[in-house]
């Protein structure tokens, strides 16, 4: 005689755990969305060469502006700006990325039984 209703017992679910599984998901989807506008709206700032050349990225990792103090242009010691400016600008991605990883850490993810 066959079987009526499929699987024993269903998925181990019940309709409550499901509502609160996608709410759980609705609140985790607007608060990424919050921390993504957050993180776009950022402004960072780094400089190199004991701040002889700053930088500013925005947190959509558009440079906003270069800052070089006059002193450390030299003529004859061109690769040494390039330098910095590049420093400066590796410098403020690393913060940007180390900012996000941060905002959108603390987010966490779904509690869902079974998933690791």
């Amino acid at each position: 005689m066959a079987r009526r209703g499929g699987f024993p017992g269903g998925m181990g679910m019940g309709g409550g755990n499901i509502q609160q599984l996608m709410k759980q998901a609705q609140k985790l989807q607007a608060d990424m969305e919050k921390a993504q506008e957050e993180i776009k709206a950022m402004e960072i700032e780094a400089s190199a060469g004991g701040g002889m050349v700053t930088v500013k990225l925005s947190g959509e990792k558009r440079l906003l502006s270069v800052e070089i103090k006059p002193e450390v242009v030299d003529p004859d010691d061109v690769e040494m700006l390039q330098d910095l400016v590049v420093a400066a600008v590796n410098e403020a991605m690393s913060q940007l990325e180390a900012a996000s990883e941060e905002k959108m850490g603390k987010l966490g993810g779904l509690n869902m039984p079974g998933m690791f």
